[in-house]
């Protein structure tokens, strides 16, 4: 004690004030921490359930505030950079030198390109077609690696002037933040689509200053599917990744508009406004496919490829570089000329779907706003010199072709519907952007036969996306919620004094563990075996041996037994019923064992059991 204090313990302290130090301090702190542990795990346990509604709205606020911070960071890491280098703001890459404007993209390019040549072509996969294909493939469950890429990389593009958008590099920071996360804290398979959901929606918040947007995205795009449980949390967390946002950035709208009314002769005019924007939406999704093939080429030369390709259009069209919000104002302003709309529009999609489909590291829903603003200004500006009683205002068709745009080529008309009310603050745009964005949907997908460019590009690789009832449902409960608890381990033989002790626990499943180390238990129902114990006692009487207590007990072979047995396989306890039955099909078993993740001791300790019937049943 005294070797302690000359230690530890400051002058003029008294020792029983340094809790850790004494035995008391030691239990205190040992208790506390073994409470918080027990708390932890039977949180995590709960989140295999169905109805987990407040835990995910917590893990929601956690993730939303997360995401909102790394958005935050990304978009700074961006700005403030821009703004030091670029004379008027970090924009304004249209007032570079011709020479700078040409070299920027193409040096970018370089680096970009080197970095990703030493990069493992595993982790290259980035941008939103990667984050749905490991939501409905892969349990939800995202790489570090591809992450650091799709954070870097995105940041490397934009600082170059790629003619790429920053939002959908913000999809994959905030799923893959979401993701990593939920796999730290070692959380059920089941919940981590939700948590990938709220990634998402703060991230789209906090890049657009859109939660509602953000949280119609999550849903229509990367879940593809609307529940109150998933509903909820990512709803929290969009707010909580706009709330971080608008704290450090500001409430700052992007676009603005004295007034968005239009009178019942523009409906015809919108309906033609509809069919051209389409038409370019199709367009673009075909020239992007088109390129994406070549994606088995050597990755530096394709991204020096997409750079020199920007560089040189962006010589005619420096309005390409960067994310161009500052050009979408101009239009809105009215301030670009007819031929220099079209020309931005033009050059704009086929520098986007040369970088984003060589390889860039970035996203294409900023440069779809861009496209749809500069067609719908150029629809606009047309209208009003050839009908000028008819159309007034033009800048209301720069917006409404950034809607339209959008919701065509991401096959998300609600998102893009909310995102262009919020990016305005317009309540009265709704109503024409609903038109326009119907009829640019229907030309798309039913004119000229072009699904959204996400799942297109999916398809063109060859991965088809598990999203239908059956893996929606079953992939929302953890195996630990349908388990069966009601089992007892016992050896292959076992006396009938040692059976009836084993049915008075009234088990529904017997796990027979192998005399051999390498083989897994089998599966027997408990009845069988109290049918056997009734049949054994039943010979007992009817024989009626004298002297019976002098007689060896009788042992009871669980392996010869009448009953039908079953090989048990193992899965672990964060899996989802999903994962279950695509055991059970995959290796045509019957049943399951659920084992804790970690195994902290050379016997195989069992949690539950699962069987076919148990999976079938849950989901009729």
């Amino acid at each position: 004690m005294a070797t302690i204090r000359k230690q530890w313990v400051p002058k003029g302290v008294k020792l029983p004030m340094i809790l850790p130090y004494t035995s008391k301090g030691r239990r205190l702190l040992s208790s506390l921490i073994n409470k918080t542990s027990q708390g932890f795990t039977q949180f995590r346990h709960s989140l295999a359930g169905f109805d987990a509604l407040p835990q995910l709205t917590f893990l929601g606020v956690i993730i939303g505030c997360l995401c909102g911070l790394l958005i935050v960071l990304f978009r700074l890491a961006i700005e403030w950079p821009l703004a030091l280098f670029l004379p008027q703001g970090h924009e304004s890459f249209e007032t570079l030198p011709v020479i700078a404007t040409f070299l920027l993209p193409v040096i970018g390019a370089f680096i970009i390109g080197l970095c990703l040549h030493f990069t493992s072509p595993k982790y290259r996969a980035v941008s939103v077609g990667y984050v749905l294909e490991r939501v409905h493939n892969f349990q939800g469950r995202l790489s570090f690696g591809n992450w650091l890429v799709q954070f870097f990389g995105g940041i490397l593009c934009l600082l170059t002037g790629q003619s790429v958008g920053r939002e959908g590099p913000a999809v994959l920071i905030g799923a893959g933040a979401a993701s990593l996360t939920g796999q730290w804290l070692r959380l059920p398979n089941n919940s981590l689509s939700t948590l990938v959901g709220c990634g998402v929606a703060a991230a789209i918040s906090a890049s657009f200053n859109t939660p509602i947007a953000g949280v119609i995205f999550a849903m229509e795009v990367v879940l593809m599917r609307y529940t109150i449980t998933g509903f909820i949390p990512v709803m929290m967390a969009s707010v909580c990744g706009s709330l971080v946002a608008r704290a450090t950035l500001g409430e700052d709208l992007f676009f603005t508009i004295d007034n968005a009314e239009i009178s019942l002769r523009e409906i015809p005019f919108l309906l033609i406004a509809g069919l051209i924007i389409g038409t370019f939406a199709a367009f673009y999704m075909m020239m992007h496919l088109r390129f994406s093939q070549f994606n088995q080429r050597p990755v530096f030369a394709r991204i020096m490829i997409a750079g020199v390709i920007t560089g040189t259009l962006a010589i005619l069209f420096p309005e390409i570089l960067g994310l161009g919000y500052d050009t979408i104002n101009l239009a809105l302003e009215g301030q670009l000329a007819i031929n220099l709309l079209l020309g931005i529009a033009i050059a704009k999609i086929v520098a986007t779907s040369i970088s984003v489909g060589l390889g860039m590291p970035g996203g294409l829903i900023g440069p779809q706003l861009l496209i749809g603003a500069c067609i719908g200004g150029l629809i606009g500006t047309i209208g009003t010199l050839f009908f000028p009683n008819t159309i007034d205002n033009h800048a209301i068709y720069v917006l409404l072709g950034m809607a339209a745009m959008m919701g065509s080529v991401i096959n998300a008309p609600l998102a893009a519907l909310t995102a262009v009310v919020e990016l305005t603050y317009s309540p009265s745009i709704i109503f024409p952007s609903m038109m326009i964005i119907v009829i640019s949907c229907l030309t798309t997908r039913v004119l000229l036969k072009r699904e959204g460019i996400f799942v297109a590009q999916l398809k063109q690789q060859g991965t088809a996306l598990n999203n239908g009832p059956l893996q929606q449902v079953l992939g929302t409960v953890g195996v630990r919620n349908a388990m069966n608890t009601a089992f007892v381990q016992t050896g292959t033989k076992i006396s009938a004094n040692k059976a009836s002790k084993l049915l008075e626990r009234k088990p529904v499943w017997l796990v027979i563990d192998n005399d051999e180390d390498d083989l897994d238990p089998i599966l027997l129902r408990a009845s069988d075996l109290a049918l056997a114990l009734s049949s054994l006692e039943q010979q007992t009487q009817e024989q009626d041996l004298p002297d019976t207590a002098n007689k060896d007990e009788p042992t009871i072979d669980l392996l010869e037994i009448p009953g039908q047995r079953f090989d048990l396989i193992r899965i672990h306890e964060l899996a989802s019923l999903l994962e279950a039955k695509q055991s059970i099909d995959g290796v045509n078993a019957e049943a399951l064992m659920v084992v804790p993740q970690i195994q902290t001791s050379s016997k195989t300790k069992i949690l539950g059991i699962i069987t076919r019937d148990t999976v079938n049943n849950y989901y009729n």
